[in-house]
């Protein structure tokens, strides 16, 4: 055999090697994820709606669109209470939710949003963070197939509306209000009646009086859901949630499927959401309010310090009562109390001193 002949040989018999097996396709495109995210509320409503619509874009920029995330607003998959279960189940990939909206499961999920006179924004973070809270979290949540992330906190939240003034303790007995929550439990325990249903139903049980009162999230949220052309009376601050933090939860066998790098993108955005969501809510609150009293001439109170002292009292049975009869709650109600009562002496030291002194030297 020639040396061409030989060439001519290698060159065929590399070629037929080419005709019959494929390239390979990039690793970046054979690990291509479409996720169907569900949330707890309207699709792009704003502050709540929106966070979810940037959470989705965040993951799916920063993954290089190895994960594409589609939002399905509350009830265009499954129903906002439901999202929990579609996620643990695997008909969704993931909610954007908050916490206390599974509480039927357990009250200990209540501690990752918000409880009546418990943490602030800033040490409700510190906690999940920094001195245990995400560690609990994910124990509590891997239980039923999810793995949780803070992603989003409309912070302190607005007292609510009600059709009529609250003077005394007497006002709350027999009323009806949609509340969820620990906040609920109190407005049960001083003889009220909680409700619990979905932000896009509040307007209508507000206006048809099937409810007297309601509390969702502050200015901005209740301005856009109209709740103004339903109760005259607007109440602030809020007992029952200090601080409403929103969550992201994701299919435990989704996530550790996942790759370091990918898991580590999902992390970052919620992350990020829990900055930038809190920081659009107070940016769009005080002008929302301003409209509300001025335009639409609603009627801001404040609960008499009487009511106050009542939801207190209640409050701090409510949670004793559920840690007591639930072992899972009990482990996340001493750790969050614990960190309550550090943290609260330096939040009195630092911020709340420093806004006494600013409201004195405002004034000046």
């Amino acid at each position: 055999m020639t040396q061409k002949t030989t060439r001519r040989s290698f060159v065929t018999a590399g070629a037929a090697g080419l005709a019959v097996v494929p390239l390979a396709a990039p690793a970046y495109a054979q690990g291509k994820r479409e996720l169907k995210m569900v949330t707890g509320w309207p699709k792009k409503f704003p502050g709540l709606g929106a966070a979810s619509e940037r959470i989705a874009n965040s993951i799916t920029e920063a993954s290089d669109g190895r994960l594409t995330v589609k939002v399905f607003g509350a009830g265009e998959l499954v129903p906002p209470f439901e999202a929990f279960d579609a996620v643990a189940s695997g008909t969704a990939d993931m909610y954007h939710a908050a916490e206390y909206y599974w509480q039927g499961k357990t009250s200990a999920f209540n501690f990752f949003a918000g409880v009546p006179f418990g943490m602030t924004t800033a040490e409700h973070n510190a906690w999940v963070y920094h001195r245990g809270g995400q560690e609990l979290w994910e124990e509590l949540s891997a239980g039923y197939g999810i793995k949780a992330f803070m992603a989003g906190n409309s912070s302190c939240q607005a007292g609510g509306w009600f059709n009529k003034e609250i003077n005394s303790v007497e006002d709350l007995k027999g009323l009806k209000m949609r509340i969820p929550g620990f906040g609920g439990k109190v407005i049960e325990e001083v003889g009220g009646a909680a409700v619990t249903l979905p932000g896009g139903e509040i307007f209508a049980a507000l206006q048809s009086g099937s409810v007297d009162a309601a509390e969702m999230a502050g200015p901005w949220i209740d301005l856009g859901f109209g709740f103004y052309k339903a109760a005259k009376y607007f109440y602030n601050p809020g007992f029952q949630e200090p601080t409403s933090a929103e969550s992201l939860g994701v299919n435990l066998k989704l996530w550790e499927d996942l790759s370091a790098a990918d898991k580590r993108v999902i992390q970052l955005a919620a992350a990020q959401e829990n900055v930038m969501n809190p920081a659009d809510f107070i940016a769009n609150h005080s002008r929302s309010l301003d409209i509300l009293l001025t335009k639409h001439n609603v009627q801001l109170r404040s609960y008499p310090e009487e009511v106050m002292k009542a939801l207190g009292v209640a409050s701090k049975k409510v949670l004793a009562d559920a840690a007591a009869a639930d072992p899972k709650t009990k482990k996340v109600y001493d750790s969050y109390m614990a960190f309550l009562a550090e943290a609260a002496n330096w939040t009195e030291q630092s911020e709340q001193a420093y806004l006494a002194a600013r409201s004195v030297a405002m004034k000046a």
